[in-house]
């Protein structure tokens, strides 16, 4: 895959960018980078708090060839490539929160939002990648909730060198996922890294129900299999997953 990176000052949102920019034809590799987003976004049309320079706000376009049904494991690889690069570049310890969130310390760090288009090309991926670089522009309601690199390690991270691992990690799991068994080593590789993989106590909601259970594995698409309390067995392709605390 060849990057190609485009910079701006401030955008809407990268994804947004990044899909026009698809939709326009432009190659798989191209990377959109800001140092604002005055509308960024998470699952779901939540908000993304992107001040400028406080958090690496990044999307990339990815045009992949794998069967449509393991579409949703790009998700759980980019989880894969967050937590490598907090791991080896912050030392810091990471755990991936099915399905697109990395937490330190059951605090978020990192989210990530995949979104389709179809583009004279074909259809393309758009992988947006928020990772908070620091937390003084948190509002009060994040403050028990988020964390970033600055306030786990106490000093500010390089913002280029980051980016520069990145996308490392992003091409290697990328071309793992693409090869021949791509699928099965992309999900041992999260499971490996998630505690969310098995024998989590977790709430589910859904469109049309919640429910607590315990996480017995996934699925080969990487939807999250979870048991309930009377011993049923749901798969969760989407929805909103937290962790049961003890009281």
């Amino acid at each position: 895959m060849n990057l190609t990176i485009l910079r701006f000052d401030s955008l809407d949102s990268t994804n947004t960018e990044a899909l026009n920019q698809a939709r326009r034809g432009a190659d798989e590799g191209l990377c959109v980078v800001a140092r604002r987003q005055t509308a960024g976004r998470g699952r779901h049309g939540r908000v993304w708090i992107s001040e400028k320079d406080a958090g690496l706000y990044f999307s990339l376009v990815l045009r992949p060839k794998i069967e449509n049904k393991f579409l949703p494991l790009i998700t759980l690889m980019t989880a894969v490539a967050v937590f490598d690069v907090l791991t080896e570049l912050y030392e810091l310890k990471p755990d991936i929160k099915w399905a697109n969130d990395v937490h330190v310390f059951d605090k978020k760090i990192s989210g990530i939002l995949a979104e389709m288009t179809e583009t004279p090309k074909g259809s393309a991926i758009i992988v947006g990648i928020g990772i908070n670089l620091k937390s003084s522009n948190f509002p009060p309601e994040l403050k028990d909730s988020a964390t970033s690199i600055e306030a786990e390690t106490g000093a500010a991270p390089n913002v280029e060198k980051l980016l520069e691992s990145l996308t490392e990690k992003l091409a290697y799991f990328y071309q793992m996922l693409e090869n021949d068994g791509g699928a099965g080593k992309i999900r041992r590789e999260w499971a490996a890294r998630s505690s969310y993989f098995a024998d989590k106590r977790v709430s589910v909601k859904l469109a049309n129900e919640s429910f607590a259970g315990t996480t017995r594995g996934i699925e080969e698409n990487g939807a999250l299999r979870v048991e309930t309390d009377d011993g049923e067995i749901k798969i969760v392709q989407a929805g909103d997953v937290e962790r049961l605390r003890k009281v």
